[in-house]
């Protein structure tokens, strides 16, 4: 009976996007000879082999994020690859559900899971998204600056792109200056200098949590060794999906069929800007990177862009619903819970702490009980 539920959860659910995303293009291509009954041709010819491959990549890029996460928890003591592998996919199967507030639902998953305290479950989530965050810049950085003669532009633009390039991987190096001196000097001192802020609530307690976890994550890295299995692991995970994104740009051939792995790579970029903009249910604004991506820099037609866009996100953004979905419903977390629990770790966080789960151990800045509100 729930298997069935679920099919037609995830029926629904994707035919939402593909209606979505055709309303939401509507109004941004402005062409009157744009062909949607040609976008459901593009959709219908690809071959079904590149997305399957696709598909299974994706499940495998869960499984390096998964691996890394718990490499980061190596000081905190063990964690089985099961219990960071399934709240991982429930993490990303959430935001999918209900959009970016989602993202603070996946570390509360993994204290429970992990028997780990929760503050120290966010501190590595902010260590994730700044290694992911620089594999953005480092793949945007590297396609403008190196890859130029697989773009369709030219000219002054060419030129414009060069110097994002250099001005991306530029800020990346002066970040990552900053992080090895926050590690070694300034972070005793930043948390002294706002211990008071923490009780103060508001706009200063979510300030002092947001330092107190970029601490907490710097301290799953204590020496070179760990920094080359942070590198190696983002690497291998970034390059999967640049993968995987050509996979699926290939697999409707024609113009599309010809981008090279270079091109992926700065699609990818784009993706990863827009996905900041992203409905509960719907995305947006990473389908909408992504046709800009196609139609604008590489200049491949409105129709097999726009399919492409949808394709893509459906596989790379929706494709953890398929496992995740029905962990979340064993594990007994429904919609309504999952949303409870993204508010109430918003709400805790203005107070300088975090919520807690059944099952994750106590941890510093006075979390709250069962109930899951902040004191």
């Amino acid at each position: 009976m729930r298997s069935a539920w679920l099919k037609i959860v995830i029926g629904v659910v994707l035919v939402t996007a593909l209606g979505a995303l055709a309303y939401r293009s509507q109004g941004a291509i402005h062409l009157a000879e744009f062909s949607w009954s040609r976008l459901w041709v593009e959709v219908a010819g690809t071959r079904k082999s590149f997305l399957l491959a696709a598909v299974a990549a994706v499940y495998l890029a869960y499984f390096l994020r998964a691996l890394r996460w718990r490499r980061f928890c190596r000081y905190l003591g063990p964690a089985s690859l099961g219990d960071v592998y399934g709240p991982t996919l429930m993490g990303f199967a959430a935001i999918f559900v209900l959009g970016r507030p989602a993202e603070l639902v996946r570390p509360l998953l993994l204290a429970r899971k992990c028997r780990m305290p929760v503050s120290s479950m966010f501190g590595i989530y902010v260590l994730e998204r700044l290694f992911d965050t620089a594999a953005t810049a480092v793949l945007a950085g590297s396609s403008l600056l190196l890859f130029q003669s697989s773009l369709a532009a030219g000219g002054e633009w060419e030129g414009r792109i060069r110097a994002a390039g250099g001005a991306l991987l530029a800020g990346l190096v002066v970040f990552a200056g900053f992080m090895v001196y926050f590690q070694m000097h300034g972070a005793d001192f930043l948390r002294r200098r706002l211990a008071g802020w923490s009780a103060a609530g508001g706009w200063r307690g979510f300030v002092a949590t947001q330092f107190a976890a970029f601490s907490d994550g710097l301290q799953a890295i204590r020496g070179m060794s760990d920094w080359w299995a942070a590198v190696t692991y983002s690497v291998l995970h970034w390059g999967l999906i640049v993968f995987i994104y050509q996979l699926v740009i290939r697999g409707f051939g024609g113009a599309l069929g010809e981008l090279t792995f270079s091109s992926a790579m700065l699609v990818l970029a784009f993706t990863m800007m827009g996905s900041l903009v992203q409905l509960p249910g719907v995305g947006g604004g990473a389908q909408l990177a992504t046709f800009i991506a196609l139609t604008r820099v590489f200049r491949i037609e409105q129709e097999p862009a726009a399919a492409a866009a949808v394709v893509t996100w459906l596989i790379t953004f929706a494709g953890s619903c398929l496992v995740g979905l029905p962990l979340l419903i064993r594990e007994g977390l429904s919609v309504g819970e999952l949303r409870r629990l993204a508010k109430a770790e918003a709400e805790a966080e203005t107070h300088g702490t975090h919520v807690n789960l059944p099952g994750s151990t106590a941890s510093r800045g006075g979390e709250s009980g069962e109930g899951g509100g902040a004191r």
